[in-house]
Formats: structure tokens, sequence, C-alpha cells
């Protein structure tokens, strides 16, 4: 027995005992015998050297010793059922609280929640939305959906969903559509590019994958998050890039067109998790984000 700690099962039956007033009725819910109760009972007082209960009448009273250990011991055990009951609870129930960025939430995931809560009904999402990385540690989240390439950090589980396909994309409003449509890729090295500050190297990325020198492209205004960049974009104000899936239903619908296509990039669709999270939820998650960047 750990000299820090009580004999935990008679710790157990004392608590049965106080909270109850009768050693029977501890007896029957804890499915021993009378005996066995009394037994651990007197296992505590021996090991404690005082008294725990006295006779009062017909029943049983707790000593000022008594009452001290049942407070204690009523307050730890409320602890742990309610931390068991949450555990239990917690996959069912508690939502995932997934990470990713604001463009990626406002244009890919929150078109797609009506879809998920179809087909995935035993997986509840709650959305944080943040341009930063996370940080190694995952703070505040679950997972993190992220479009980014290696190297990751050594405490994180990465799940790869999909690559990145990156590519110019300009709207039947732009005042050079008609100039731009049937050209080929170099003709943007004439264009001023609408661009980012969250994701600086997309437009090189492009350019590497598409055989095209980088540095002939002029990089025009600059938006601090790819939403408002494909904002301006569907307003006509100029040529942007993008990663495919997030422009995909503008295109479908006419309101963007990618002349030049879209090539792959070295980075990644991921799901991230730190490294020894086992929650059965990631797995439904990642499975389902894999079908919707398939389709």
């Amino acid at each position: 027995m750990s000299r820090d700690l009580p004999p935990l099962n008679a710790l157990r039956a004392f608590e049965a005992v106080a909270r109850l007033d009768s050693v029977s009725r501890a007896a029957e819910e804890l499915h021993v015998t009378h005996g066995a109760v009394s037994r651990h009972l007197k296992a505590l007082e021996e090991a404690l050297g005082t008294a725990l209960f006295v006779r009062e009448g017909r029943g049983l009273a707790l000593t000022p010793a008594g009452r001290r250990l049942h407070e204690a011991a009523d307050g730890a055990f409320a602890l742990l059922r309610q931390g068991w009951s949450d555990l239990r609870r917690r996959p069912q129930q508690a939502p995932l609280v997934l990470g990713c960025p604001g463009s990626v939430l406002a244009r890919w995931m929150i078109p797609r929640l009506d879809r998920l809560a179809r087909e995935r009904p035993d997986l509840t999402l709650h959305l944080a939305a943040s341009e930063r990385t996370p940080d190694v540690a995952l703070t505040g989240l679950d997972a993190a959906l992220l479009i980014d390439r290696a190297p990751w950090p050594a405490d994180w589980q990465v799940h790869e969903l999909a690559p990145e396909r990156l590519g110019p994309v300009v709207s039947p409003r732009f005042a050079g559509f008609d100039r731009l449509r049937d050209a080929s890729a170099g003709a943007l090295a004439n264009e001023s590019l609408l661009h980012t500050q969250s994701r600086p190297q997309a437009w090189s990325d492009w350019a590497a994958g598409s055989g095209l020198d980088a540095d002939a492209l002029h990089m025009g205004t600059a938006f601090p998050h790819l939403y408002y960049l494909l904002e301006a974009a569907n307003a006509g104000l100029g040529v942007a890039i993008a990663p495919q899936p997030l422009v995909a239903e503008d295109l479908a619908a006419g309101r963007l067109v990618a002349p030049w296509g879209f090539v792959e990039t070295q980075a990644r669709w991921v799901l991230v998790t730190r490294r020894r999270t086992n929650d059965p939820r990631v797995a439904l998650l990642v499975a389902w984000l894999r079908a919707e960047l398939a389709g």
C-alpha cells in the first residue's frame, strides 16, 4: 500500500457508508457483503489509529476524524465521477476543435458543413480560424487543416490529404480579360499581378511548375489574406493566384476563369494532430477530407 494514500477499496467503502448512513446499503451499492464493508472500515481505522464512526442509537455517526475524511473522500470521488463521465462522453458528444486558415474556412469548409453533417452525423466540429501557423503544441486545437510543406514539427502527426494544385484565375469582368483568355502564360509577365501577404511564394511556386521565370513576373496590389485576394479577383481587379479547391465553385459558376490551368506544388493539404493523439474522430475526418479533396 502507498504511504501517501489510504487503502482505496476501503476508502470507497467508507465513502459509501458515510453517504448512505448504512453499512447494509453501502454493501448493496458496492455489490459486496456486509462483513466485507465492516472489514474495510476496520482497516481504515487501524491505518489511521482513530475511530471514524460511533454507534448512535441503531445507526452510525461520524466522528470528527470521520467527518474530515468524508469531506476529502466525497470531493475526490465527485471529481473522479465527473472526469470519468467526461472522458466517456467526449468522443461521442464533444466537438472536435479544428483550426484552419480563414480563407479555407470561408471558401471551402463552410460550404461543405451541410454535407459533413449528412454524411458524418457522428462527427461534430468546432471551427477556429487563424492565418498563423499553429504552435507546436496545437494550443486550443484538437487538429489543424493546413496547406503547407515539410518539414513538420516532430511533435505533430501529419495526415497527408492531397497535393496542392495552384493556378492563376481572372474574372471576365477584368478589363484585360479578352486579351488574356487565349494568350500563353507568358503574357502574365506584362500584368500587375494580385497577390497575398499570407502566401508570398505562391506566384513563384506556380511559375516554377509552369516553366516560367518567376523574376519576370510583376507583383501589383497585395492583400493580407487569400479571401480578400479572391474577392478582388471576382470584382475584376486583376489576375490572382489560388489553390484550385478554393476557387472550384467560382470556376463552375463562371465567375472566374483559369486560362492556364493549375500545377502541383511541393505544398500539401494536411491534417495535423499531436503525435500521441488517439482520437477515433481524427480518422473519420481524414477520410472525409480526402474524399472531398479528391472529388
